[in-house]
């Protein structure tokens, strides 16, 4: 969902979240998470590398800057664009390969 209409009363669905559609519900489900208060305290990093493993494909690191979009907004953040994340994602990764 797009992150200006995102209504934090009403989640009731993981697609309620801002930047997930249905593809990335699924990759959430696929990570065990079927609704959005399942996030509060995942770490963004493991749910990427799980869903990589778990896959089989090394999936685009934007994944990385969605997840780390709806695990912030579940903690309380406001609903943000995705690529927001973006720095914050390639500092991530960059501490992750040391």
């Amino acid at each position: 969902m797009n992150p200006t209409k995102v209504n934090r009363d009403r989640l009731d669905k993981l697609t309620d979240l801002p930047n997930i559609g249905p593809s990335i519900a699924g990759d959430l489900e696929l990570l065990g998470i079927k609704s959005p208060r399942a996030l509060i305290g995942c770490d963004p990093l493991e749910m990427y590398k799980t869903l990589c493993t778990t896959t089989g494909v090394r999936h685009d690191p934007c994944v990385l800057d969605v997840f780390i979009s709806i695990t912030r907004f579940m903690e309380g953040e406001d609903a943000k664009p995705w690529w927001d994340y973006t720095e914050e994602r390639k500092a991530i990764l960059s501490a992750s390969r040391q």
